[in-house]
């Protein structure tokens, strides 16, 4: 599946509810389908800054394409931490950094996330392009 079809999935997911409630319960569900990073995975170097819990994200290429495998210590950032992880995770360097995120504004996470929760998630994305741009730029050589 390309990245656009998997976050129109989640739009019409996410349509699918009727308040917030609802979607918060969904985002905590996801994330107990969580690739779950490998305990030794688990260092200082894979903490995502910025997030209020601790999440760690670990990413790998593998057959010109990234995996992504996370973990936190919170419930709902596990949850959102694996909403990123389904739309970017077993996707090329190229495709990853042509995406944008607009199905997050569509699907109204930002908005309905405490301050600090919306600063994790834009680290969590940021953290996403920048390896991204990492494979890319080996490939490219």
């Amino acid at each position: 599946m390309t990245i656009k079809e998997i976050q129109e999935e989640i739009i019409d997911e996410f349509s699918m509810f009727d308040d917030w409630m609802e979607r918060y319960e969904y985002i905590i569900e996801l994330g107990k389908s969580l690739p779950i990073i490998a305990d030794e995975n688990k260092v200082d170097e894979n903490i995502i800054k910025g997030c209020q819990s601790k999440v760690w994200i670990f990413s790998e290429l593998e057959n010109d394409k990234i995996k992504f495998s996370a973990d936190s210590d919170a419930i709902l950032t596990k949850g959102i931490v694996a909403l990123l992880l389904r739309v970017y995770s077993n996707q090329k360097p190229a495709d990853v950094l042509a995406a944008n995120t607009d199905f997050i504004d569509q699907i109204g996470l930002k908005e309905h996330l405490s301050p600090t929760r919306a600063n994790g998630l834009v680290s969590m994305i940021k953290y996403i392009k920048m390896y991204a741009i990492g494979q890319q730029s080996k490939l490219a050589n």
